[in-house]
């Protein structure tokens, strides 16, 4: 794996010795301004723009590969860690990849994923999601049982999708696709709430708008946010039709 300084140099298109020159009086205390008015010898003439990214990659970077150690070594505690999770995980290049990543091995609170295994529902989610053929209510009946608190079909296919949905949400590859496509083409949709109109009037422009999530900038995202927390807007991602 390269190192930080290759990546940052590649990334601006720049040799690696500026950028190593630029990372040690970074950790000298040196800030931007003074880099690029009485250190340009040093660096090679980088300016502020390049000196900016620079400092902000250098301290995502650092960021990164700590919380790769700190992942790594908890995964390893757990004696689950094998060669090539291990590979994964040393080729993650973003923070959300290493944590989808982890996600199956984060510790974690009693979920109703786990209640269903205990009560031995996992072989019909398994079934159900291998042969979409499978009617659901016929095959849960053999999982009824009182004693292990499924007292009905409903409540063992409840069980049954609670379980499917972790396992789902735990596969790194579909979440970082999901997460992919989801940016690249869905869209925020607001609507106000029935009865809200006046009291959220500050809100009026996201009471019936759509706009690209890549496109959103932060501030308004923000405030979409804020009207669905005063339960004024609903808010929703979806995926346009083809």
């Amino acid at each position: 794996m390269k190192s930080i300084a290759e990546r940052i140099a590649l990334e601006l298109n720049v040799r690696v010795p500026q950028v190593s020159a630029a990372v040690a009086l970074f950790d000298d205390k040196a800030t931007v301004p003074f880099i690029a008015r009485y250190r340009k010898e040093a660096t090679g003439g980088l300016d502020d723009t390049q000196l900016r990214t620079l400092e902000e990659r250098l301290t995502y970077l650092r960021d990164l590969e700590d919380r790769r150690a700190a992942v790594l070594k908890s995964i390893d505690e757990q004696g689950k860690l094998t060669p090539e999770l291990a590979a994964q995980i040393g080729a993650a290049e973003t923070k959300a990849r290493l944590e989808d990543l982890y996600l199956p091995f984060k510790p974690k609170r009693r979920t109703k994923a786990q209640i269903a295994r205990e009560a031995g529902l996992e072989p019909l989610a398994v079934a159900l999601l291998a042969n979409p053929s499978l009617v659901p209510d016929v095959e849960a009946k053999a999982f009824v049982d009182a004693e292990k608190g499924i007292a009905d079909t409903a409540a063992a296919l409840e069980g049954a999708r609670w379980i499917l949905v972790e396992t789902f949400a735990e596969d790194a590859e579909l979440v970082g696709g999901l997460r992919q496509l989801l940016w690249d083409r869905a869209e925020w949709v607001s609507m106000v709430v029935p009865g809200k109109e006046d009291a959220g009037a500050k809100f009026a422009d996201y009471f019936k708008a759509s706009e690209p999530v890549r496109n959103v900038p932060s501030h308004r995202a923000l405030a979409l946010f804020r009207g669905r927390k005063e339960e004024v807007l609903r808010l929703s991602v979806v995926l346009p039709e083809p």
